[in-house]
């Protein structure tokens, strides 16, 4: 009997260099063990809690002990008139939030790597930094208090204009303004720390040669810092698109009122309502399925896209 041994030389190099990599590093691999429980505990053995979307589940019988009831959840879904207001809304505020959330982190690192007074910048970077820490529900009572009708900043402010008293917490046409830009505000100084930790990686060289021919700051900052970070920029856009049908549910159903619930209901608030207030556990895994899907495929083609057109990807 033939043995092919071509392939023998290769499996033995492998296992012995990782054998020698697992006892030079055994530290490191070992610091490895508590994230990968974390997510094979937390994330993995949960996914196969999916299998209620096929089923009609009692809590009483368990997942797995419930009855079959195929793509009936699904039909269900797909024939729900409101399901496609759902998608739309969702749709627009996450694109929304990604196409002006974004450039800011961006520009705000481009910015504060220019600035070359150290106090100055490490001012900038707490005072943005600092609303990350900041709890949702507490940002949104602040939203309520300044846009609040008759006592809210923005109305006494507006009153001279003969615009006081608007009920801008009411408005459809204003929710997503309000979510987007108090979300940017939070995060906008935590999110540029990437992209400042991919400027401090540039070679010093670079600057001094474009000093050297002349370049002025914004021609410094288009020839040099922009193309050093483009991986990285590439990088959150391309998770950020995976996001996209991902839309936080804190801060929505938080601002969610009987009068901008054409614009404020979501997908994420949609399946707390039919999962944990009308106990329809099926249609709102279902639903949640479809969303995780629905990112899943979004991420593998921008991810496809972007690898295409720069080189730069997640695999």
């Amino acid at each position: 009997m033939a043995v092919d041994l071509s392939t023998r030389p290769v499996r033995v190099t492998r296992r012995f260099r990782a054998r020698q990599s697992l006892q030079r590093h055994w530290q490191l691999y070992l610091l490895m063990v508590v994230p990968l429980l974390f997510f094979v505990v937390f994330k993995y053995v949960p996914m196969a809690n999916a299998v209620i979307a096929f089923k009609d589940y009692s809590v009483v019988l368990g997942p797995w002990g419930s009855s079959w009831v195929g793509w009936d959840n699904f039909s269900r879904m797909f024939g729900n008139p409101v399901f496609g207001s759902l998608v739309t809304n969702t749709l627009q505020l996450s694109g929304y939030y990604l196409l002006a959330g974004f450039p800011v982190p961006l520009i705000l690192a481009l910015c504060l790597n220019e600035i070359r007074s150290r106090f100055f910048r490490r001012t900038v970077q707490m005072v943005t930094y600092a609303p990350y820490f900041i709890s949702t529900v507490v940002v949104v009572s602040m939203m309520m208090l300044f846009f609040a009708p008759r006592i809210g900043i923005a109305s006494r402010l507006l009153e001279p204009l003969g615009l006081g008293g608007l009920d801008v917490m009411g408005s459809e046409a204003a929710f997503r303004h309000l979510y987007v830009w108090s979300d940017i505000w939070q995060t906008a100084g935590y999110s540029a720390v990437i992209y400042m930790a991919a400027l401090a990686g540039i070679d010093p060289a670079l600057y001094d040669a474009a000093k050297v021919d002349g370049a002025s700051r914004l021609q410094r900052i288009r020839h040099v810092d922009i193309p050093a970070i483009l991986p990285t920029c590439a990088v959150v856009l391309i998770l950020g698109v995976g996001n996209l049908m991902a839309v936080g549910f804190e801060k929505a159903f938080l601002l969610q009122n009987p009068l901008n619930f054409g614009s404020s209901e979501i997908i994420s608030t949609y399946v707390y309502k039919i999962g944990l207030l009308n106990a329809d556990f099926g249609l709102a895994t279902a639903v949640g399925l479809f969303n995780a899907v629905v990112n899943l495929a979004l991420l593998v083609v921008v991810n496809a896209i972007v690898k295409r057109i720069g080189g730069s990807s997640l695999w």
